[in-house]
């Protein structure tokens, strides 16, 4: 088929739909949170498989691709970035695409916002492309929504990272495992859909009225899974070593603080002994040693003083007073 402009549509024009048919115009459908009559309604129209209708209707699919003669089903998973990310409790966004030779339709929530901008570009492009050209563009922008989501969780597992590291807290311990969650998130979406374009991309490329050079472009978006998948794990093992991290920061703060109650204890023990020696009332120690205001000053107080620094002085000089770090 050759170049030509994409006619971009938003509701469920029944005479725009059959008018645009009848041409022969390859024409994108972007419906946002459409009703269920609406989906019903347009299966009718384009000829739809009652089970791809049914799909979209219910939404609650794993990332898949239906073929039902000359049109398909595929269903992705969409990112959507929230700021913290590692507070993103609902990351996705499920978006299905009805594929066919002569037109796209997409349905999909109004959180994800990507498609809006590519209409926006593409109805504003000068140039005409060809069908597999707005087919791949389309996919595309679905699968590279993650990409934001992957530059922040960078950003934010390396301040976690820093955060342990000057002080490891609940407060950290609850983002990591909040990171956790969210990553696997991510990751049961992606691959399923990575999986899909290993697999069935010749389905989607050999569609009606798609050319044969479509194979290209869908293996660039299967190159972009790749990348993605890989970075996912990438930030996972990262996650795992905070994990370690704050466990390893844990573990060396409580040794400072038993290496410090040591140390207290070893310059008290001999102080203990003190007292409790000129503490006991034997005659002749009370009579003969004890006597004077010299023996409270210097028996007393100066053997305390004398053993306490002299402990004191020894654990500095094994350097057992000074920090780890």
């Amino acid at each position: 088929m050759t170049a030509s402009a994409i006619r971009i549509l938003d509701s469920v024009d029944a005479d725009e739909i059959r008018a645009l048919r009848e041409r022969g115009e390859f024409f994108w459908l972007d419906l946002v949170s459409p009703p269920k009559e609406d989906i019903e309604r347009l299966g009718a129209l384009l000829g739809l498989h009652p089970l791809a209708v049914e799909d979209s209707v219910k939404f609650g699919q794993r990332p898949k691709l239906d073929t039902y003669g000359d049109t398909a089903l595929l269903v992705l998973q969409a990112g959507i970035e929230v700021q913290p990310e590692q507070e993103n409790e609902h990351p996705l966004e499920e978006v299905h695409c009805h594929l066919s030779g002569d037109f796209i339709v997409t349905v999909h929530g109004d959180r994800f916002t990507d498609l809006q901008r590519v209409r926006t570009l593409l109805e504003r492009s000068p140039a005409p492309k060809s069908e597999r050209y707005y087919v791949y563009k389309i996919i595309d922008v679905v699968v590279d929504s993650f990409f934001p989501i992957l530059s922040d969780l960078d950003d934010e597992i390396n301040q976690l990272e820093d955060a342990i590291v000057s002080g490891a807290g609940k407060a950290e311990l609850e983002a990591t495992f909040r990171l956790k969650r969210l990553l696997l998130k991510l990751r049961r979406a992606v691959v399923p859909m990575r999986d899909v374009f290993a697999r069935e991309v010749e389905v989607i490329a050999d569609l009606a009225g798609l050319e044969a050079d479509s194979h290209d472009y869908f293996r660039d978006i299967y190159d972009h899974l790749i990348r993605i998948t890989d970075e996912l794990d990438s930030y996972h093992e990262m996650v795992s070593g905070c994990t370690d991290l704050y466990l390893s920061t844990v573990a060396n703060r409580q040794g400072e603080t038993s290496k410090q109650l040591a140390i207290i204890a070893s310059i008290f023990l001999p102080l203990s002994f003190l007292t409790g020696f000129f503490g006991m009332n034997f005659g002749w120690e009370v009579t003969h040693l004890l006597t004077g205001p010299w023996s409270f000053v210097l028996l007393g107080l100066g053997t305390m003083a004398i053993s306490a620094g002299g402990m004191w002085w020894w654990f500095r000089h094994k350097g057992w007073t000074g920090s780890d770090g």
